[in-house]
């Protein structure tokens, strides 16, 4: 993978990432939130605005965040870019960001439906709260706003996984090699932990992660079912 020239459209995300990173940065210095106006806010909230569905892939929170975002769409990303063809693997990028979001507002709405009956807000929808705990929680899901391309990059693993199996990656305090097969899927099964267990002081969105995944998973599937010709496993 180290003789791999960047492909167009990754080549092309990498920078687009890195000047919104660098401009939240600038503007930030000035007073003004790029973060708050470009991550994406719950449906109902009123924070949301109709750009952050796509905006929302291209912010992060901070260095660790995109340095392991970008290694990773470089690392993945390119792979599969010259494999897919520009189209396809834009298509596949854009549409796993959406499926991740899909998934954390489905997520979101099933906590509002559960605090007060509705997945939107009405007249009369305080009586419902009886906690501070509880109106912590509906404060977070309407004010707390995601970001970064975390979704997308799943749905790069779970594809990269799927293709190439027995591709063999070295994980961080792991002194050997392990297959994309079964690395992969035990990331995938620690993000749905993560997710259910919903420890305090947590903000990653894992359903998001899990999102992309999914979406990948299925992207992958239909494209492998209509064109078998164009998959070859690496055994």
């Amino acid at each position: 993978m180290n003789r791999i020239n960047i492909p167009p459209v990754v080549k092309n995300l990498l920078i687009i990432n890195v000047l919104f990173f660098v401009a939240t940065w600038i503007f930030q210095q000035k007073g003004i939130r790029l973060d708050n106006i470009l991550a994406v806010y719950y449906f109902d909230s009123p924070n949301f605005r109709f750009w952050q569905p796509l905006s929302y892939m291209f912010m992060h929170g901070g260095f660790a965040h995109i340095f392991f975002n970008m290694f990773a769409l470089y690392s993945f990303g390119s792979l599969l870019e010259s494999r897919w063809g520009v189209k396809k693997f834009i298509i596949f990028y854009l549409i796993t960001g959406l499926g991740a979001l899909a998934l954390q507002w489905a997520v979101q709405a099933f906590e509002v439906h559960q605090l007060i009956g509705s997945i939107t807000l009405y007249d009369g929808w305080q009586t419902k709260i009886t906690s501070q705990a509880q109106a912590d929680t509906l404060g977070s899901i309407y004010y707390g706003g995601m970001l970064g391309a975390s979704g997308a990059i799943f749905g790069l693993l779970v594809a990269f996984g799927m293709l190439y199996p027995n591709a063999e990656l070295y994980i961080m305090f792991i002194p050997v090699p392990v297959k994309a097969k079964f690395i992969i899927p035990v990331y995938i099964l620690i993000e749905l932990s993560l997710g259910i267990a919903q420890f305090e002081g947590d903000s990653i969105a894992h359903y998001a992660h899990l999102g992309g995944a999914l979406i990948g998973f299925i992207l992958v599937k239909i494209w492998k079912d209509k064109q078998t010709t164009f998959y070859t496993y690496y055994e």
